[in-house]
């Protein structure tokens, strides 16, 4: 059978992969850095269309030369992909976040050698607990650990510490954190009454987001625990875009109502690159202090989950890991 050049051409159009198309925007250096524009989870989305390509790249910068550069090196890698017909990279272009490194990606904290995000999709399925436990069981290993609430309109570390210390600020306008049972400490709830919201709008949680992050003075830590709020918004975009994370930590519960937003926490992580270290399901069951069997909180949805692989589902590898984190003193409120 007889094929003609472009019958050949299209064929070989259809061939492009969206993973291919990914590997080569590696090669796409942020300029100034030896790390590549997918590392730092710039790239948003890929549209292949009969051989035509279109990338969508969300970047923070004021100098209007790192788009540049990157738009026309990322164009030239993709038209020398096989099968490409045409290449066209599309860049969202915002002011960084108050206090960020200006024209930079995802950049460590100073001091902190390891910040881990706990996340789920989820309210209400004991994330900031689980916080508060990880990093209680960290402290207990000798390690110097921080722990920040960045959920700035439902704060709870404070209650859970049992303390409403007010921060202090230093001569230098740095916020001092509070410093409970071992760990260094920072959330909303320091700063505001029990009944008091925070009705804020979307930049100034940004704003407070990173103050909470880099306007503290966390000082030197071997871990930073960052507890964040449920969901995929404004927060965590902040938080993944513009801080280096070690690592992410998804909680929740066996429902399947629970399962389907941890999948999509978790397949944010995998879109901006950052490993999630392991799933956490709590609250799946209870030691009766009767007779000391354990009771399913809810045996269709563990067998319904066990049944489906939640765990690839979410499209992730875990690791076998278990956090058995015990209470580190009798007054901590967990």
């Amino acid at each position: 059978m007889f094929y003609s050049a472009e019958a050949a051409r299209k064929f070989v159009a259809m061939l492009v992969s969206e993973e291919q198309i990914r590997d080569a925007l590696k090669s796409v250096r942020y300029p100034g850095f030896t790390r590549d524009i997918v590392s730092f989870g710039l790239v948003k989305s890929i549209n292949i269309d009969n051989g035509e390509i279109k990338v969508q790249l969300a970047l923070a910068t004021n100098d209007p030369n790192v788009p540049a550069t990157i738009k026309n090196d990322a164009e030239n890698v993709l038209r020398a992909i096989d099968g490409v017909r045409g290449a066209k990279v599309l860049i969202d272009i915002h002011a960084p976040p108050a206090g960020a490194a200006a024209g930079v990606g995802a950049t460590r904290i100073p001091g902190i050698k390891h910040a881990i995000a706990v996340a789920s999709g989820k309210g209400g399925v004991g994330k900031s607990t689980v916080a508060a436990n990880l990093a209680l069981a960290l402290a207990q290993t000798k390690a110097r650990v921080g722990l920040c609430d960045c959920d700035i309109y439902g704060p709870s570390i404070s209650l859970m510490f049992g303390t409403r210390e007010r921060p202090m600020a230093t001569e230098e306008n740095r916020i001092v954190p509070i410093e409970q049972y071992g760990l260094r400490l920072m959330s909303m709830g320091f700063l505001l009454d029990d009944t008091a919201p925070a009705i804020l709008r979307g930049p100034m949680v940004t704003r407070y987001t990173q103050q909470f992050l880099r306007q503290v003075e966390w000082g030197e830590l071997d871990y930073l625990v960052l507890d964040l709020p449920p969901g995929t918004g404004d927060i965590q975009l902040t938080i993944v875009q513009t801080v280096a994370l070690s690592g992410a930590i998804i909680v929740t519960t066996p429902q399947e109502v629970a399962l389907i937003d941890a999948r999509k926490a978790a397949t944010m992580f995998d879109k901006v690159n950052v490993q999630v270290l392991g799933l956490i399901e709590n609250m799946s069951y209870f030691v009766s202090p009767s007779d000391g069997n354990r009771y399913d909180i809810s045996e269709a949805a563990v067998a319904n989950a066990k049944r489906n692989g939640c765990a690839s589902r979410c499209w992730v590898k875990f690791r076998s890991i278990l956090l058995r984190a015990k209470r580190a003193t009798a007054g901590c409120r967990l």
